[in-house]
Formats: structure tokens, C-alpha cells, sequence
């Protein structure tokens, strides 16, 4: 497995927003956690990425390095990039130079210039839009931008935390099949999403959180044709 992770615990205060999460994502997967809000999705991300610290559990990446007391800047540095919900790009800076501090752990140019050139290639607009100020670009354009960004680290696992959130539903399908070709040049991608039915689909497998807890565990069409996420997640 590429991240195991066992009995997770997190709590904000009184409140424990994590408790006793165990999952798992395998080299080369697509996995979609799904849950109402509030039901600790994003917080999870944040815990394997380094932004919050669990209080109990272990997060274990690529079989023997643990996460679960490494800063932010070290779990990017063993291969694991986060696009936070709501994008967070920089505005005041450049397409080019949001994509750069992307890439801030390497020091190849010619390295920098061909994962740049990737980037562009996923997400053409932004090889229009290099010299424009991200605060300019559409809602859409920029969860491009926050997504190319990621990649310019060239991670192993890509966290995405909503990419759809906001989004008309053309832009939507667009940042899936990209999610799907991320994926199918080599990039596993744990995914949380709000659209159920679309991030199932493309999923291997899914897990649904509830209250801090996993609640369902199935493939990805398999959590489809279930009635409980039927009626709970598809309307």
C-alpha cells in the first residue's frame, strides 16, 4: 500500500473531528471519501499532509516512512501534495509564479521546465493566462492553477479536497477527466468530493465518513449501487 492509515484521531479541543479512521490507497488508485459536511473529510487530508496534528493512529506512506509527527514541508518532500478546498491561490503573484513556488524543493531547471510544460499540457489556459495575476482568473481557472501548482511538486499521492466546490457543471467534467488523466500518467489521488455520483465513477474504490467515522467501505460502483449512499449522497 502506498498510505496506510490506522485509528486516526483528531480533535479540535472538545470537539473530535477524526476517531479511530483506518484506510488505505494502493499505487496507482483513484480513492473518493465522501460525507456530509462536517463529517471530518477535510481534516483528514489535513492530517496526512501535515497541517494538523492527530492526537492517536498512525499515517504510514510508501510502507515505512511515518507521517503522523512530520512537519507539512517534510510530507511534501516525501512525495504528497495537497490542493486545499477553495484553491488558496496566491493572487497578487503571476500563473507562472504560483506554478513555481509549486516546485520550490527542486532545484533541475530542466526538470522544473518539462513538470511545467506537463502542466500546461493538462490545463491549456494556463499557458495562456502565465503573465496574468491569479486573482484574474475564473473560479475555474484557478482550481486549474491550484491543482498545475501540486503537480509542479511532482508527488507520488495527490490529495485533492473538492475541486468541483463552486464550479458549472462543463468545468466540472473537465476537472475530472484531468483527475482521471492525472491519474493514468502515474499520479494516485486520494480524492474528497461533494459529487458523489462523479468522483464513484472514477473511483477504484470509496470510502463515506460519518461523524468522524468510516461508515461504508466498497468499490467505487460498488458505494454507487448502494441504497444508503443512494439516498444519503445522489439525490
Amino acid at each position: 500500500m502506498l498510505l496506510v492509515v490506522e485509528n486516526l484521531e483528531v480533535a479540535y479541543g472538545a470537539v473530535h473531528a477524526l476517531q479511530g479512521v483506518s484506510l488505505t490507497v494502493a499505487p496507482g488508485e483513484i480513492v473518493t471519501l465522501i460525507g456530509s459536511n462536517g463529517a471530518g473529510k477535510s481534516t483528514l487530508l489535513r492530517a496526512i499532509s501535515g497541517l494538523v496534528r492527530p492526537s492517536a493512529g498512525t499515517i504510514t506512506f510508501d510502507r515505512t516512512v511515518r507521517l503522523d509527527h512530520l512537519p507539512a514541508h517534510a510530507i511534501v518532500r516525501e512525495g504528497i501534495a495537497h490542493v486545499p478546498e477553495g484553491r488558496q491561490v496566491f493572487g497578487n503573484l503571476t500563473v507562472r509564479e504560483n506554478l513555481l513556488l509549486g516546485a520550490y524543493r527542486h532545484t533541475d531547471r530542466r526538470e522544473i521546465r518539462e513538470t511545467m510544460e506537463r502542466a500546461c499540457t493538462l490545463f491549456p489556459v494556463l499557458r495562456e493566462r502565465m503573465q496574468q495575476p491569479a486573482a484574474t482568473l475564473s473560479g475555474g481557472e484557478q482550481q486549474m492553477l491550484a491543482m498545475g501548482r501540486a503537480l509542479m511538486a511532482r508527488p507520488q499521492l495527490l490529495l485533492l479536497d473538492e475541486p468541483s466546490l463552486g464550479l458549472a457543471p462543463l468545468i466540472v467534467q473537465t476537472i475530472f477527466a484531468i483527475i482521471r488523466e492525472i491519474n493514468a500518467q502515474g499520479t494516485t489521488v486520494l480524492l474528497v468530493e461533494q459529487n458523489a455520483h462523479m468522483s464513484l465513477r472514477i473511483a477504484q474504490r470509496g470510502y463515506v465518513l460519518q461523524n468522524g467515522r468510516i461508515a461504508l467501505e466498497d468499490t467505487g460502483v460498488g458505494l454507487l449501487a448502494r441504497p444508503e449512499v443512494r439516498a444519503a449522497y445522489l439525490g
